[in-house]
């Protein structure tokens, strides 16, 4: 939702509400860990009215511990925060799953997947940055389908039914060489509201797998 138009945010929710599009991605920076800010609770409080769609949070904010219960209250089933903002994972990981919520943890283009090792385990989902997080519109990081087949291997080895998500500079050009890598949801923003037909837009992803 970040590349929505946020004078007419109801008008654009209801159109992704309306379309093939499987969750609602909503992005919450703090001008801390990203050098951008976006919205908080008020504004995920009014996408939850305007959808019943299964709402994907992703936190770029510093200390997110202190928040995602409020996020989960606000309407979010799914929160991600950022392995490299949180120095106290554990404790942020059994704050999502107290609220009922499902947990993600995202990582940026430089982390390495080996960086989730031992907490791959305690998620429902990772999300891999495949641009650097903060601003919409950027282009898509190739070597991000090599930490995608990556994750996919360590996670079928391991036994787990990792959720692959994968975000920055994704479009129906992309889109099936991310889910033959072993993704298994796609975020995408400037591609889709850009578009001169959105939901046309997200039927050609969504057709890639």
């Amino acid at each position: 939702m970040l590349s929505a138009d946020f004078g007419h945010l109801d008008r654009d929710t209801k159109m992704i509400d309306g379309s093939s599009a499987e969750w609602i991605h909503i992005d919450v920076m703090d001008g801390v860990f990203v050098p951008n800010i976006s919205f908080g609770f008020p504004v995920l409080k009014a996408i939850r009215k305007a959808s019943a769609k299964f709402l994907d949070v992703h936190l770029m904010i510093v200390e997110p511990e202190r928040y995602v219960t409020r996020f989960v209250e606000a309407g979010a089933d799914m929160v991600t925060f950022h392995i490299e903002a949180s120095r106290h994972t554990a404790e942020c990981i059994a704050a999502i799953r107290r609220s009922g919520a499902k947990v993600g943890v995202s990582i940026r283009p430089k982390t390495p997947v080996s960086a989730l090792q031992g907490i791959l385990q305690d998620v429902d989902m990772v999300l891999i940055m495949s641009v650097e997080p903060g601003f919409g519109g950027q282009s898509f990081i190739p070597e991000s389908l090599d930490k995608v087949r990556e994750l996919r291997g360590m996670a079928d080895a391991a036994g787990l039914d990792t959720i692959i998500e994968v975000d920055g500079g994704i479009s129906a050009s992309n889109a099936a060489a991310l889910f033959d890598a072993g993704a298994d949801v796609l975020v995408a923003g400037s591609s889709v509201f850009g578009a001169a037909d959105p939901v046309e837009e997200i039927d050609k992803m969504l057709n890639a797998r």
